[in-house]
């Protein structure tokens, strides 16, 4: 199939982008990189009055950094964070960027444009939600900031309104003596996530964020010993579906679970043997 005809926006600004959302009256749709937007347009899935590309707008592309944080604008590609030193300033980042799509996918596909889109099976969005990052958005009224656990509303729904454009996401940095684990079962590398989980070890405590087993990242802020196989069981609330039942998914995330939590704990400690 081919993608519905639609009109075509590459604005220079962020202001330019937003009115021509405001314009589009809802009919509006960003696109950056365009890995998760094009399949779906190619499927008649979504069928956009108007494209608008925020590639032309400068200083969307840039990596910075502040005290305790790193901030990526909306069109930073996923492979250019991989291969900065940001990865390794927040290291759920660098863990979780390999078992993104493939390399050539990542070259184009950016950290900003996975979270907009929202698929709970995806990595990102869960990164974001285990490590509490912020997200700043544009509208015709001026920028807000949302925790990324509040962007999230469902699959592919999010806090953002039709006349709105995801301008950036901040993460925080690692601390000394914070710990980290990241994994997930899929059918093949690079296909979505039948169950996943991102670990944040920080002292007796731990927050852990599921994916691929919810409509959107499920988080759970708790000492580490709270972590029981009713907790784990809890976070999983999908009805299941052709690939994987809720009970197999339950098996996975738990074992995933005690496993990276593990690991980050033993990181915490240094003693990642």
């Amino acid at each position: 199939m081919k993608a519905a005809p639609f009109a075509y926006s590459r604005p220079s600004t962020v202001d330019e982008a937003v009115a021509e959302l405001t314009r589009s009256d809802g009919g509006g749709k960003v696109i950056s990189g365009g890995q998760s937007l094009v399949p779906v347009l190619a499927m008649r899935l979504a069928r956009p009055d108007v494209l608008v590309d925020i590639n032309a707008i400068p200083g969307l592309d840039r990596i910075e950094r502040g005290d305790g944080y790193a901030k990526l604008g909306a069109t930073v590609r996923q492979r250019t964070v991989e291969r900065d030193p940001v990865s390794s300033e927040v290291p759920l980042l660098g863990l979780a960027l390999p078992w993104v799509g493939h390399r050539e996918l990542r070259s184009r596909g950016t950290v900003c444009g996975s979270l907009a889109h929202a698929d709970p099976a995806a990595e990102l969005p869960a990164v974001a939600c285990c490590l509490d990052a912020s997200l700043t958005l544009a509208g015709p009224s001026g920028t807000r900031r949302v925790a990324a656990r509040e962007f999230f509303a469902g699959a592919m729904m999010t806090a953002l309104g039709p006349d709105e454009l995801l301008t950036a996401v901040r993460f925080p940095s690692a601390l000394p003596g914070d710990g980290f684990g990241f994994a997930e079962i899929a059918r093949r590398h690079g296909d979505f996530a039948l169950a996943g989980v991102a670990v944040h070890v920080r002292g007796e405590g731990v927050t852990l964020t599921g994916f691929g087993i919810s409509d959107r990242p499920v988080t759970r802020a708790v000492a580490l010993d709270e972590v029981t196989p009713e907790l784990l069981d809890e976070m999983v609330d999908t009805d299941g579906d052709a690939h994987a039942s809720r009970d197999y998914r339950r098996r996975l995330f738990r074992v995933l679970a005690r496993r990276e939590i593990d690991r980050a704990t033993r990181k915490a400690r240094n003693d990642d043997r």
